[in-house]
């Protein structure tokens, strides 16, 4: 009996490390008129291979708002006036959120330690491999930084600045994606391998040079001194400092990478370029807005929008901004309700005493989201299904043992 209770969490706790790992590994995937990502053949591996043991966990209040933000939001799509950017939109919101059903699932059947030991190891992974193939990438170059949009292993030139990516294909999402296992490794920092993972992220997410990043990174370290008592916390908070200016002394002294250098000359640059180009797109976007108050251009128009007025295809790079002029009023109002539940709900269970990373995650993730264009996304969606697997392991015991509380798979059990 010992031994099937040890097989079972053995494999439960290698199907959420593949999950974790595959969702970062989203940059390797296979295009087919859109991009098949490693974890979306994982959850439909996997939902093939237990179908008979699957179920659709409850439904928080949040994901069902969730649900209803997206059915209008591609409901807009019908006043498209480029009609095959919101299809094409259309099906990959349908592709994700059965993907997300399938993680909800896999979380919810695991324990928390098991989620928690999967995303330490999973995040000192992601980032120790990005870092080592960012220094790669330096080598490859010789260190010497003239370029724009070139691509070397985990480092990308971008008007002259090494900025890393790592396993990402943009600096900018790298942070988005490691916001989660930085908050985690800040919050459970007391054993060695976590400490170790906190300094990985920190170092990783500098050399992004991603000054968005780099802004909400200090203002969840400064939240979570808040939220803890201050004074217990300034061994840390001096740890990580010294740590850092350490790796960066190394990177001068040993190396001639100027670290220090390049970060001041990153910062001053942002009054000069109006935010790598953001004010203008912004700009852009609220005019969309205007003219098509109630239910936007459509869903991902703007992109089509902006190609024909602007000559280019770039996005909004702010969720909000992106949704207000897709979909107007009508979708920014449901977008806004659902993260307002979420963050009510993680008040409601005291999510910030119990678990903070979770707390501080979506502070992070959402302050992000002012920057990037995320309408969809692998790892907003994981956080959700991790974030509800936590709520329904903290209802009462009752309600978890009764298995209404869990809607099976198939359809007769369904309508019952």
């Amino acid at each position: 009996m010992d031994y099937k209770t040890t097989e079972a969490t053995n494999n439960r706790y290698l199907a959420i490390f593949c999950l974790f790992l595959l969702v970062i590994l989203a940059k390797y995937n296979i295009y087919m008129g859109f991009a098949l990502k490693p974890f979306m053949i994982f959850t439909i591996l996997y939902l093939v291979i237990n179908l008979n043991a699957f179920y659709f966990h409850r439904l928080q209040l949040f994901e069902i708002i969730m649900l209803l933000f997206y059915l209008v939001y591609c409901f807009t799509g019908a006043f498209a006036l480029y009609p095959v950017s919101s299809i094409r939109i259309m099906l990959g919101i349908f592709l994700y959120l059965g993907c997300y059903f399938i993680m909800k699932a896999i979380i919810g059947e695991t324990k928390e330690s098991l989620i928690e030991k999967a995303l330490s190891s999973v995040g000192i992974l992601f980032n120790s491999a990005s870092l080592l193939l960012y220094f790669l990438g330096l080598h490859r170059v010789h260190f010497i930084f003239e370029g724009d949009r070139i691509s070397k292993f985990g480092m990308m030139l971008d008007r002259n600045y090494p900025r890393l990516i790592g396993l990402m294909q943009d600096p900018n999402f790298y942070v988005f994606y490691n916001t989660v296992f930085f908050a985690y490794f800040l919050c459970n920092s007391k054993s060695i391998k976590n400490k170790v993972g906190l300094i990985l992220c920190i170092l990783t997410n500098l050399l992004t040079f991603s000054r968005g990043g780099m802004l909400v990174m200090l203002l969840l370290l400064f939240l979570y001194i808040l939220l803890n008592n201050p004074l217990k916390k300034i061994r840390l908070i001096s740890g990580l400092f010294l740590s850092v200016f350490l790796v960066a002394y190394i990177a001068i002294v040993k190396f001639n990478f100027n670290f220090i250098g390049i970060m001041m000359e990153r910062i001053a640059d942002t009054t000069d370029d109006g935010g790598s180009g953001r004010l203008a797109l912004w700009g852009r976007a609220w005019h969309y807005f205007e003219n098509h108050m109630y239910v936007g251009v459509g869903a991902f128009n703007f992109s089509d929008y902006n190609l024909h007025d602007y000559g280019d295809t770039l996005t909004v790079h702010n969720t909000f901004l992106d949704i207000l002029s897709d979909s107007g009023l009508v979708g920014i109002f449901f977008f806004l309700l659902f993260i307002g539940c979420v963050l009510y709900q993680l008040l409601q269970n005291r999510m910030h005493k119990h678990h903070p990373y979770l707390f501080l995650t979506f502070i992070g993730l959402i302050l992000q989201m002012g920057f990037l264009s995320v309408v969809i996304n692998d790892m907003f969606f994981l956080y959700i299904a991790i974030l509800s697997a936590y709520i329904n392991k903290q209802a009462p015991l009752s309600l978890k043992d009764n298995r209404s509380a869990r809607m099976p798979l198939s359809l007769s059990s369904s309508l019952k």
